[in-house]
């Protein structure tokens, strides 16, 4: 017995030293230095009116835990609430809460497109919308980044062959590796002519971008074939993950999605939390608007080192190798910067990177001096 434990031992041991070998072996870091990692865009976890709305709930009687899942017992008037007001709020006919992004991905992926369907999914989506679209019991197809011409080729030549279903193009809104944006426009205009869906995970447009931030996708939703993820653990400061969609899809999916069905219920008081994160995205749009001035400050510090500036809060710094990228951000971390380094799978093999974040955790100071110190130390690297 004692052997075959040490085969098993061993095998885990050799997969964890072939990581070590390629420069991606991981360890968990602690929170430390000025915030340039984290997806808190607005600042809002720790903020005053979300500790505030919380407490207040507690006092109300507001359960911590749901105590199961939505179709047994969990299912709380905090989230039947939050769900209406979100619908409310970004232009949808309905809403369901889930507990986490993933999670809403990898359930409304894997459950609404159905036998016969095509999945059209860009080459740099999620790893959620991949986990979810090869759960399904579609086809699925990848095409180019940004790409809608391939987009429509692919959903042309899946028709020759003989397709009978619906197209689903699934795509981010912005990238969360590179801070781009999908061609909505011409990705809606291509679903309409194909009877498809759009489906655009909107986790880190949301709160950021679109009127009273309501994500690139504002203008679309709302229509019978689009369906939205909207992140709540991100600019919105909490957690969860909230799915626009049709009632009749929302319906489908408290009936059908697994994820949904068997999982414990998020707790009520992240339902409150986000519900009072969408009260202050409308009254409170000064932050968007700093954020937005940050974001614009940095693009000119950026621009004037001869790099390209993604033009979102989403910054790559493209090192390629992954020992020269964990270096630069031990580099960073040394001097103060929570920087961190993201290497493949994450990101394409030849691609790894520093992801830079700007949130209002930080000032136009902090991003001068960080930018500063990066140009310092990659110099450094270089030599």
């Amino acid at each position: 017995m004692p052997q075959d434990r040490t085969f098993a031992d061993s095998r885990y041991a050799g997969a964890l030293a072939a990581l070590a070998r390629d420069g991606r072996l991981r360890n968990l870091q602690p929170r430390e230095g000025i915030d340039f990692v984290s997806n808190d865009y607005l600042a809002l976890a720790e903020a005053p009116r979300l500790r505030k709305a919380v407490m207040a709930a507690i006092e109300s009687g507001t359960p911590i835990g749901a105590g199961g899942s939505r179709l047994l017992r969990g299912n709380c008037m905090e989230h039947e609430r939050l769900e209406a007001e979100a619908a409310d709020f970004f232009g949808a006919e309905s809403a369901l809460y889930f507990g986490a992004g993933y999670s809403a991905n990898f359930a409304a992926l894997s459950t609404l497109p159905q036998r016969g369907d095509l999945i059209v999914m860009d080459e740099l989506s999620h790893a959620s919308m991949r986990e979810g679209a090869r759960a399904s019991r579609a086809e699925i197809v990848e095409t180019s980044h940004n790409d809608s011409t391939t987009a429509a080729d692919a959903i042309r030549t899946w028709r020759a062959k003989g397709g009978k279903g619906r197209p689903w193009i699934a795509v981010e809104s912005i990238y969360s590796m590179d801070g781009d944006t999908a061609p909505l426009t011409e990705l809606m205009d291509i679903a309409d002519h194909n009877d498809g869906f759009l489906y655009i995970d909107e986790a880190h447009a949301t709160g950021v971008f679109g009127p009273e931030g309501r994500g690139l996708s504002a203008a679309y939703e709302g229509r019978a074939n689009v369906v939205a993820v909207h992140t709540c653990g991100k600019a919105l400061g909490a957690s969860g993950a909230l799915v626009m969609t049709t009632k009749l899809l929302r319906d489908f999916l408290v009936n059908r999605s697994r994820p949904f069905i068997f999982a414990t219920a998020p707790s009520p008081l992240m339902a409150v939390a986000v519900a009072e994160a969408l009260k202050i995205l409308r009254e409170e749009p000064v932050r968007r608007q700093r954020l937005h001035d940050l974001i614009a400050f940095a693009g000119g510090k950026i621009r004037a080192q001869g790099w390209t500036p993604s033009g979102s809060q989403i910054i790559p710094y493209i090192v390629g190798h992954n020992e020269r990228t964990m270096t630069l951000a031990a580099a960073l971390q040394r001097r103060g910067f929570d920087v961190r380094g993201i290497r493949p799978p994450t990101v394409p093999v030849g691609s790894a990177r520093l992801r830079i974040s700007l949130t209002l955790n930080v000032t136009g100071t902090d991003v001068e001096s960080m930018l500063a110190a990066l140009q310092e130390e990659a110099q450094t690297l270089k030599a």
